[in-house]
């Protein structure tokens, strides 16, 4: 595993954590739960993209 990717989703974390308190303390609650959402979604595609990358490589490893 990268130690990059692990960087990454945390940076991701800790944008949306801020943008989230200030939208939620000036009273933009909705808009804080989609910029969650949005973050929760950019962190699985990533996720997607590294198990997606794992089986393949567990693919040609075994010939399969």
């Amino acid at each position: 595993m990268d130690i990059d990717l692990i960087f990454k989703i945390a940076a991701i974390g800790i944008i949306v954590a801020v943008l989230n308190q200030l939208l939620v303390r000036s009273g933009r609650e909705e808009q804080a739960l989609m910029v969650t959402l949005a973050g929760l979604v950019i962190v699985m595609m990533v996720m997607v993209q590294q198990i997606s990358d794992l089986f393949a490589l567990t693919k040609s490893l075994f010939n399969l």
